[in-house]
């Protein structure tokens, strides 16, 4: 076991008296017995501190997410308090994913710890993330003009689009009724979410995975997939559509 370790961390694990041993021990045992949430509470507690100094301190990949998400018109500031709510959130995002993965929970937060590329992995989930809450807050046509821009239509749809439309349709906010009749589909069509912020932080927690919202903004950062946006296009008036 300590082999999966650093180098670093397995000589210090080594080194430790017999009594400090014991400690560790029990932290181990206490971490492992809690909850999921009470897990995510301690990880967040234990560790938000050093994440937030790192990233602040790698200025060149801070400011690279910084203009992805200016790319797609989102400008959210990633101060220290900023950073600290994502920290908290990934760490209880990775515990209700327990429910689908329950040996994916340490693994996923811990990777914040261990890997050096920690503070990569935050920004890599914060840009998902905010690009994610961006399309859940579109209207279904805004979607539909969104995804038309992807190389991969059909796979960016049945990744993002649908599984967010299906989140709108069992939680009452779009509801498409007599969807066979034009003009009633075209009102549930153009109808703009409403939302509020604390609902679509917890419809997406419960609809995504950390590693989905954390894979999208790799792909981006990394330009292994990009995600064209045509803000004019996508947001433009839906009346002057209609009848296209």
């Amino acid at each position: 076991m300590l082999d999966k370790l650093p180098i670093e961390a397995q000589e210090w694990a080594e080194k430790l008296h017999w009594k400090e041993r014991r400690y560790l021990l029990s932290l181990c045992h206490l971490l492992c017995a809690g909850s999921p949430e009470l897990q995510a509470q301690f990880l967040d507690q234990y560790t938000a501190d050093g994440l937030i100094a790192k990233i602040i301190q790698d200025y060149d990949t801070q400011a690279k997410v910084k203009r992805h998400l200016e790319s797609f018109h989102i400008y959210t500031d990633l101060s220290p308090n900023v950073l600290r709510k994502y920290i908290r959130q990934f760490y209880i995002h990775s515990a209700q994913d327990v429910r689908r993965e329950p040996e994916k929970f340490l693994e996923s937060a811990l990777r914040l710890v261990v890997s050096p590329e920690e503070k990569n992995y935050v920004l890599n989930y914060i840009l998902g993330f905010e690009i994610i809450k961006m399309i859940f807050k579109m209207s279904w046509l805004q979607q539909e003009r969104f995804y038309s821009l992807q190389h991969n239509q059909e796979d960016f749809y049945n990744t993002y689009i649908k599984p967010i439309q299906y989140a709108h349709k069992i939680n009452g906010i779009i509801q498409p009724k007599d969807k066979e009749m034009f003009f009633a589909q075209r009102s549930y069509f153009v109808q703009k979410p409403e939302i509020s912020e604390k609902k679509v932080l917890e419809l997406i927690m419960v609809t995504f995975t950390t590693d989905t919202v954390s894979n999208l903004g790799f792909s981006i950062v990394r330009n292994i997939r990009p995600v064209p946006f045509d803000y004019d296009y996508i947001y433009q008036p839906e009346e002057q559509r209609i009848f296209s």
